[in-house]
């Protein structure tokens, strides 16, 4: 017997409207990525072993992206309390123009932006960006609050837009991690309280573009795969909407859930690897046998899973 399935929505929720100051923020980052491109290829200062404009130039790729999700989140139909959420999500553009301004500050007078507390303006600059940032996640976790009681045309979407919040809030967490002093800057303090990497010193050698170090652990690794779930886990249902159309299988809803449910674990589990590789002062290419065995293993998991779920349909 053959059960007809209803087409798929391919549409995207579109919210009845976007958030203008940060849509406004989102257009500016666009244009500083550019700009910052241009300065990194004419102006090689470097700074911590990297030409001191990549650090602007990766941030506001970061917070354009943030922005965009944002907007789009406060706009989303049956959201509770509008007006709070887009006075929230203003506040929220505020703290991350700020929070950009001094990283931009910083890289156009050639020294480092985070951790630095050697003067007593590097250090109001770097409580006013460590402040920034902490307004910013209690923003977001109040909208996300919001979010969760919101609407959306099926439960794959939904899980998709709540668990993305949810770990996006796990990964803007784990920057405090990189706020502690490390033991040799307790030993010998020289204007600098915190640290990106673990196990090594900042600024040794690293990834390209990205500079994540490839001698120690880095927890600005789990910081970026968690913050980004906001984005990557409702792309991921789109797509799978997308796919329906030549993958029988998708049409169904309920297996469209169970294939995000698999993917939000999965990405949990990646962010909870990487901060632990990262503490463990691990390069991310390096993991111990330990490790990697966990991820095998984890992997392996997962896939049955992913196949349990699509042999529903069958």
């Amino acid at each position: 017997m053959t059960t007809l399935l209803p087409p798929v929505r391919h549409d995207v929720p579109a919210p009845s409207r976007w958030h203008r100051p940060l849509l406004v923020l989102a257009v500016a980052m666009a244009g500083l990525t550019v700009l910052t491109a241009v300065l990194a290829g004419v102006d090689a200062r470097p700074v911590l072993g990297q030409v001191a404009w990549l650090k602007p130039l990766k941030f506001a790729l970061s917070i354009g992206l943030y922005a965009l999700t944002l907007a789009w989140l406060v706009g989303l139909p049956g959201l509770p309390r509008p007006r709070l959420a887009s006075a929230l999500a203003s506040v929220a553009a505020v703290g991350l123009l700020l929070e950009i301004a001094v990283i931009g500050w910083a890289a156009a007078v050639g020294t480092t932006s985070h951790f630095n507390v050697s003067t007593p303006l590097h250090s109001a600059l770097w409580a006013l960006m460590g402040t920034s940032i902490a307004v910013v996640w209690v923003v977001t976790a109040v909208i996300g609050v919001l979010v969760f009681r919101t609407p959306l045309p099926d439960r794959a979407r939904t899980l998709a837009v709540r668990a993305g919040v949810v770990l996006g809030l796990v990964g803007m967490a784990l920057a405090f991690l990189m706020t502690a002093p490390t033991p040799a800057q307790t030993q010998d303090f020289s204007g600098v309280v915190g640290a990106h990497a673990v196990g090594v010193p900042d600024g040794g050698p690293g990834l390209p573009f990205l500079g994540w170090s490839t001698q120690g652990g880095d927890l600005r690794i789990p910081h970026f795969v968690g913050l980004h779930a906001l984005q990557v886990l409702p792309l991921a249902v789109l797509l799978l909407e997308r796919l329906a159309g030549r993958v029988a299988a998708l049409r169904d809803d309920v297996v469209r859930f169970r294939l995000v449910a698999v993917g939000a674990l999965g990405y949990a589990g990646l962010v909870g690897w990487l901060t632990v590789q990262a503490l463990a002062g691990q390069p991310l290419l390096h993991p111990s046998p330990a490790l990697a065995g966990v991820g095998v293993a984890a992997l392996a998991v997962l896939s049955v899973l992913a196949a349990g779920a699509l042999r529903r349909a069958r």
